[in-house]
């Protein structure tokens, strides 16, 4: 017997066809929305399933990510034609640069230091021993990049079947993540994709009600990248709101202890080459497509005075502990309680938007996150486009600082300086309207979706034990889904 009324609208799987306005409107192409009788998630499909679909949709988007390394894989690795060809990845420049042709393991051989929190360090220093030869040679660094890219399409993998598990009524917004142009083109370029895994198996486990499995993988992602540990700081904002803090309490200690246990033998077995992180990171100047890189090439156009690197981290400093502050006030003061992903992707745009360094696989940190938090087609291609112009931009720069070759044959300075700040504003329009979404939930996919906090662990269905507005009160039922 099929479940009917509530019962059944509350496990009915949600069609991007008929909650999307643009898939809605695209779909008349194929055939049209999908029809009013159908009740996808209470009529079983066998075994052709939405994570499958997601499988097969990854797999491909992965494949079109390697064969854009095509040139550099048959012509090797060479400056600057990598960078005319947009096929960089450090995985070659690492492997030749940092002793792992030699068999060093970061962190536990005595050798250079390497500039990467612990778990990358040993996933750069671990598959580096399975590339079969010896020393520095075009096929050794094209076959660490293979090994590499197989392992980072595996954490795609994981980052989709994850995020579409997170929303059991909305798995098909994990098509976001699955197709992402900014992972199809940036996703080979580093071990970002790891942390990414981490990070959305961390949600998954809280959304589920599994905090010391959630503070696990957000321990181990921030022993891969820094960024996932910014997700405790909204967990905290939201069991203030909520008064509800023993899931959030429980997520914090497994997170300290997951990232400690895999610190500390790194720490006892060379302190300086553990450090070498922090201290590069600040030390360093200002990189690549941040706003104070930007800053300082008009200054040497314009002969303005250039940023020095002690003036960048304050900067840094400051201007993060704002938009922190900014986001604390939007989570205690909106009128219904924001969800975890939305606050989640604002504070993560806010470490990316005012970082030191903004490389180009940076976008696939926040890629799972807004499929998460503001699940839209027609925003998601507007930013999408404006990263694949800066991916494109940054190359073609630093092909020309590389190749000293004439302006009139690269992009100059104002062309890139551009692209990097059509970049920026594409990441603040996505944030406004995941704080428009906030402030009125009746325009919030999610929450038109009959849900009020499915990322939200114990605080899904939570009343307000305090507000800014002094005025606690039980979450506004969703309003009702789209026609």
């Amino acid at each position: 017997m099929e479940p009917t009324g509530s019962d059944a609208g509350s496990r009915t799987v949600i069609s991007p066809s008929r909650n999307d306005p643009l898939v809605h409107t695209l779909s008349e192409a194929v055939g049209g929305p999908l029809g009013d009788h159908a009740a996808p998630g209470i009529l079983r499909s066998g075994w052709w399933t939405p994570e499958l679909v997601l499988l097969i949709l990854t797999t491909i988007a992965a494949v079109g990510g390697v064969l854009i390394k095509g040139y550099c894989r048959v012509n090797g690795w060479s400056t600057p034609s990598q960078f005319y060809a947009t096929c960089y990845s450090d995985f070659p420049t690492l492997f030749a640069e940092r002793g792992f042709a030699d068999h060093i393991l970061p962190l536990f051989s005595q050798g250079q230091p390497f500039e990467y929190p612990v778990i990358t360090s040993l996933i750069a220093g671990i598959s580096a021993l399975l590339v079969p030869g010896s020393g520095v040679t075009p096929a050794r660094e094209t076959a660490y990049f293979d090994i590499n890219a197989i392992g980072l399409a595996i954490m795609w993998m994981i980052a989709v079947i994850a995020t579409s598990r997170s929303n059991l009524r909305r798995p098909w917004d994990a098509v976001l993540v699955a197709i992402a142009p900014g992972i199809i083109l940036a996703g080979f370029i580093n071990w970002d994709l790891w942390a990414v895994a981490l990070l959305s198996l961390g949600i998954l486990a809280f959304a589920r009600n599994r905090p010391v499995l959630a503070g696990i993988a957000i321990g181990l992602g921030t022993a891969t990248k820094l960024y996932p540990v910014v997700f405790l700081g909204v967990l905290v904002l939201l069991a203030i709101r909520t008064g509800r803090w023993r899931q959030t309490g429980l997520t914090i200690g497994a997170a300290i202890v997951s990232w400690a246990v895999v610190n500390l033998p790194a720490i006892i077995g060379n302190a300086h080459n553990w450090a070498y992180f922090f201290e590069f990171s600040a030390s360093r100047d200002p990189g690549f497509s941040s706003g104070y890189y930007v800053w300082n090439l008009l200054a040497d156009r314009m002969h303005w005075a250039r940023l020095s690197t002690p003036t960048v981290n304050v900067m840094f400093t400051v201007s993060f502990a704002l938009c922190c502050l900014l986001i604390a006030f939007v989570a205690l003061h909106a009128p219904r309680r924001p969800r975890v992903a939305q606050l989640a992707f604002l504070v993560v745009a806010a470490f990316e938007l005012t970082g030191k360094v903004y490389s180009p696989q940076y976008v696939v940190w926040l890629i799972p996150l807004f499929a998460l938090a503001h699940p839209r087609w027609r925003d998601f291609l507007i930013w999408m486009a404006a990263e694949a112009l800066h991916w494109v931009a940054i190359w073609m720069y630093l092909g020309w600082t590389t190749s000293n070759g004439p302006v009139q044959n690269n992009i100059d300075t104002p062309y890139y300086v551009i692209a990097v700040v059509v970049h920026m504003m594409a990441v603040v329009y996505v944030c406004r309207h995941v704080v428009w979404d906030i402030y009125d939930p009746s325009i919030d996919p999610v929450r038109r979706s009959r849900q009020d906090d499915p990322q939200g662990g114990e605080f899904d269905g939570a009343p307000d034990a305090f507000t800014l507005s002094g005025r606690p009160s039980a979450p506004v039922p969703a309003t009702e889904p789209a026609a």
